[in-house]
Parts: structure tokens; C-alpha cells; sequence
């Protein structure tokens, strides 16, 4: 189990650069439609948002352009998912000065796949610095359980890269406890491969938690992924236990390590799982078949559930059922993260029970 800083205002905070993310109706595709929904998003909001509709106080640190319509959609779009939020109003400049990102998507239908557009140009979250914020007062004065970071903030620009560092080890030396999903991300990589891996492995290196997938730990830690051992899903799985088994080796501070497992069938039906080792509990949840309105976000929803169950206090056994269910949750959404109503709905997925409450 981990051990939890008590009397903090904060259960969960997490870093991160907010935009927008436009998507088609009726899941058609971007280049042959006329309507579209305006959503506000970042992966790491996604994450916060189990926790903060759950019950539990959530910050989130970000930074907005000032005197924006799009930066006060983006607060009031925070507001409503029950989160506190502070960071700089960054002046936009000329007209190619600074923006939110934006994030362009369908859904996708069938056996045509789900085409995503990042729009990053002018990206005000490339700004973010630490010299904005009062890690003193945040830390110290009213204090965080968990602080969530991204390797997509970490890699986003060599400022954010420095945001992050200098985040994760003020935490550590306030006892703030840290996760960190590796996220990574070869087009932020490119041109920055040995200034980035040397970062990414020290915020590693002081994370209490580690999620990401073979990729991830591969590129941005240099960490043997699975190894082959014939076909099927347990020979995957098997795969999998041992590298993460491996990265434990290699990041002994962390105690638990997590990754999903997704199969897909079609854009409608995926196969999804996942493994999470707790000190020497391994829990694993063989792939189950989900029905998917929408995937994107279904990632964040594993890693906002498996927060949210550690702040809790659970059981670990607990953490990985609560966090595949919260994410199948995601991908019922046409927001990119999950609302749930409550604890109750969660378990029901987890239990596999889609009849009607009343």
C-alpha cells in the first residue's frame, strides 16, 4: 500500500496545457462534415476527472490566454467537472502569437478507424514555467496527496520539460507522492532524444507510481518491452509481467506499476485488460470484450481510476478492477474522459451488470 500525506486540501493535482477538441457528429468523418461539437480537453483533465467527479478536491495547474473566449470556455468547462485551477494569463499577441491547442477528431465507425489532427502551433501550455506558481503554498501551506504527470507535458517544450522536472522533485521533498504515465510521444521526441530520456528518468526515478506501455517504457526509458513467447493473449500477458518486473529493477522508488492491454476488433467492440503490480501483488485482468462509443480517453480513465482506488485506500485487487472499469466508462462518452455518477456505476461495469437502475 502507499502511504498518503494526511491533512492536504488536495487528493489529486495534476499539470498540463488545456485546449479544445472539435469533433463530427454522428462519428462521421472530419473532411465530410459540416457540424461539429467544441469540447474542452487535455489527457491529464481526463485523468484528474474521475477523482474530482467522485467526490475528491482536484487541482489543476495549467496556464490560459489572457482575455480568450476559448480560455474562459476552458474554465467554465473546469468549473463543471468540480476542479480548482490556477496558472498565468499569457497575453496572445499579434494574430500568430499564442493559442489553446486543438485537437481535431472522429470517432470513427466500424472498419473505418478514428483520424485524430493535433493542432499544436502557438500551444500556450508551451510556456508553462515554474516560476509562475508558489510550490511553496501549493505543497506546504495546502498541500497534495498525489501529483499526476504526463510525459506529454514533459516532453511538450524544453520549458515545460523543466515545469515537470522541478514539479516532481518538490514533491518529493514535501512527501507529496508521485505518478507519472511516460505518454511518449515520437514527434515531441525528435531533435530532443538525449535531453529528454535524461529527464524522463530522473522524474522516474522519484515516482511512487509508473504507468505506460511497452513503448513507453521502451523510448522514453530504455527498458527492455516483452519479451516473445508464442501466440495468444497469455503469451502476451507473460510478456508484459516481465518487463514490468524489469522496469522495477531499474526504478526501485516506485511500488506500483501499471499498464492496460486493448485488442482491437473493430472501432465498436475492443477487447481491453490490465496489469498492475503492487510491491509483489500482481493483479491482472485478462482482456474482456467493451463496447466503444468512442475510444480516445479510455487510457486516461484506467489512470484516473487507479488513482482515485490508491487515494482511497483500497485493497491493491481493487485498484486494477475499479481502474478497467472506469476506463471501459470512458469509451461510453463522447467526452474524451468519464463522468461518473458514483461508485456504484463503476462497480457495475466491473461486474459486468448493463441492466437499468432504478
Amino acid at each position: 500500500m502507499i502511504t498518503l500525506k494526511e491533512n492536504c486540501k488536495y487528493s489529486l493535482m495534476v499539470a498540463t496545457s488545456m485546449g479544445i477538441r472539435i469533433t463530427p457528429l454522428n462519428g462521421q468523418p472530419v473532411h465530410s462534415s459540416k457540424l461539429f461539437e467544441m469540447q474542452a480537453t487535455s489527457a491529464e483533465s481526463n485523468v484528474a476527472s474521475i477523482s474530482s467527479f467522485l467526490g475528491l478536491p482536484v487541482k489543476v495547474l495549467t496556464t490560459f490566454v489572457k482575455d480568450s473566449p476559448i480560455a474562459k470556455f476552458i474554465k467554465a468547462d473546469l468549473r463543471s467537472r468540480n476542479m480548482d485551477f490556477e496558472g498565468p494569463e499569457v497575453a496572445q499577441g499579434d494574430p500568430w502569437g499564442f493559442r489553446h491547442q486543438i485537437n481535431i477528431a472522429d470517432s470513427g465507425y466500424g472498419t473505418r478507424g478514428p483520424r485524430v489532427l493535433n493542432d499544436r502551433a502557438g500551444e500556450v501550455g508551451r510556456t508553462l514555467n515554474v516560476s509562475d506558481f508558489d510550490l511553496d503554498r501549493i505543497f506546504n501551506q495546502e498541500g497534495v496527496q498525489i501529483l499526476h504527470l504526463s510525459g506529454l507535458i514533459a516532453a511538450l517544450s524544453p520549458d515545460t520539460s523543466e515545469f515537470c522536472l522541478q514539479l516532481a522533485r518538490y514533491a518529493k521533498k514535501t512527501g507529496t507522492r508521485i505518478s507519472f504515465d511516460l505518454n511518449y510521444r515520437a514527434s515531441f521526441w525528435k531533435g530532443r532524444e538525449e535531453e529528454l530520456s535524461a529527464i524522463f528518468k530522473e522524474i522516474a526515478s522519484v515516482s511512487d507510481i509508473l504507468i505506460g506501455n511497452e513503448e513507453d517504457f521502451q523510448l522514453s526509458l530504455g527498458v527492455k518491452g516483452p519479451e516473445a513467447g508464442g501466440e495468444g493473449i497469455e503469451a502476451e500477458i507473460e510478456g508484459f509481467k516481465g518487463m514490468i518486473k524489469r522496469v522495477r529493477e531499474f526504478y526501485p522508488n516506485a511500488s506500483v506499476f501499471a499498464t492496460t492491454l486493448r485488442e482491437v476488433v473493430s472501432v465498436n467492440e475492443h477487447l481491453w485488460g490490465a496489469i498492475v503490480l503492487e510491491g509483489d501483488n500482481l493483479h491482472v485482468v485478462k482482456p474482456r470484450t467493451i463496447r466503444v462509443l468512442d475510444r480516445i480517453g479510455g487510457g486516461d480513465g484506467f489512470v484516473g481510476g487507479l488513482l482515485y482506488s490508491i487515494l482511497k485506500g483500497w485493497e491493491s485487487e481493487k485498484w486494477v478492477q475499479f481502474a478497467w472499469a472506469t476506463g471501459a466508462l470512458a469509451t461510453t462518452f463522447l467526452t474524451d474522459y468519464a463522468q461518473p455518477a458514483d461508485e456504484a456505476q463503476v462497480w457495475s461495469i466491473w461486474k459486468g451488470n448493463a441492466r437499468v437502475q432504478r
